[in-house]
Order: structure tokens, then C-alpha cells, then sequence
């Protein structure tokens, strides 16, 4: 067998291996694509904490935006806008991007709903801060993410790869660490 026969046999099982490849990649996108579509635009995530930290310093830290990059890992910096329609907002710039949020309701050591205020973005929803005093002096926190994904593929990603919990589970572990140290009355 002569040898330019050899390389386009090689060739031609090259650009059939890349071809094979290349299909095997738009079958997983158009699954992708197709489960995302499927899947609800709305979801909800809850999960809670106790820390022995006082309902009014734990409130006192989640209520205050300005400090969150001071704890909040990934939370680069935060703006605090002017008031809204009497209502307070954020904008937050983290590794993922800059986000506006608005502080739908605020009952200090007890309650605060903020909500995504942009509406360019592929996601958003609100979040609701629910504090309950322990016996011991401490605070149990909740938070519900009541969430919207417009995007299929950030859809698909958001149930199956990173989980809807994900970023409540990150927040009150940062929140474990910077209320840590502080007494429960």
C-alpha cells in the first residue's frame, strides 16, 4: 500500500472520528435543550440553620448588604442604591455578575424578603428570611428560594448539576462563620 493511501486512509478515519465526536456533542446539547424545556420555569428551595448567635445580631447581618462582602464568600462588593418606590435596594457584584435586588418586606429579627430587581437576567425570584428564636437564645434561620429559570440549558443545570439548595447552602455557611463568634444574648 503506497504510503499517501495510508495517510488518507488515516485521514478519512480522523475526520470520521471528529464527525462521530461532533455528533455525539449535539445529541447531549438537544437533550439538554429538550429536558430543560420540560422541566418547570419555577422551583423552590428551602433549607435552615441554627446558630447561637441572637435573632437581632443575626438579623442585624443578614439586613445589611453593605457588610456582605466583608463575609459572604464570592460577594466582591455591594452598592446601596437609592429607595425604590420606599422600598430599600442592592446591587451586588459578585464573581457570577452584578445583580439589583429590592427588599420586598423587612420585620427586623424576624422577617426579610428580598427579590431579584433585574429583569435581563436568564433567573430570578426572591428569597425569604425566616428567624425563630431558639431557647437557648439562638436564632434558626430558613430561607425559601422561590426561584425562576428562563433559560432551559441554566435550567437543566440549575436541578441536575448544581441543585437548586446549592446557593442557600453556601450563604448560611458563610453566614455559620461570621456569626460564629458572637454571644447568644
Amino acid at each position: 500500500m503506497p504510503p499517501s493511501f495510508r495517510r488518507q486512509l488515516q485521514l478519512g478515519r480522523l475526520v470520521r472520528t471528529f464527525a462521530l465526536l461532533g455528533a455525539g456533542l449535539l445529541v447531549v446539547v438537544i437533550v439538554v435543550v429538550a429536558i430543560g424545556y420540560a422541566l418547570p420555569v419555577k422551583h423552590t428551595a428551602t433549607r435552615e440553620r441554627t446558630y447561637t448567635a441572637s435573632p437581632r445580631h443575626v438579623f442585624a447581618t443578614i439586613a445589611t448588604p453593605q457588610e456582605f462582602s466583608q463575609w459572604r464568600s464570592g460577594v466582591k462588593s455591594v452598592e446601596v442604591l437609592s429607595d425604590a418606590g420606599g422600598r430599600h435596594s442592592f446591587r451586588e457584584v459578585s464573581g457570577d455578575g452584578t445583580i439589583t435586588y429590592v427588599v420586598e418586606e423587612s420585620i427586623p429579627e424576624l422577617r426579610l424578603v428580598t427579590r431579584i430587581a433585574d429583569t435581563g437576567l436568564p433567573f430570578g425570584g426572591q428569597w425569604t428570611y425566616q428567624l425563630t428564636p431558639t431557647p437557648q437564645g439562638g436564632t434558626t434561620l430558613r430561607i425559601t428560594e422561590d426561584g425562576e429559570v428562563y433559560n432551559p440549558v441554566f435550567r437543566f443545570m440549575s436541578r441536575f448539576v448544581f441543585g437548586h439548595h446549592r446557593t442557600i447552602e453556601t450563604y448560611l455557611s458563610d453566614l455559620d462563620r461570621a456569626v460564629a463568634s458572637v454571644p447568644t444574648r
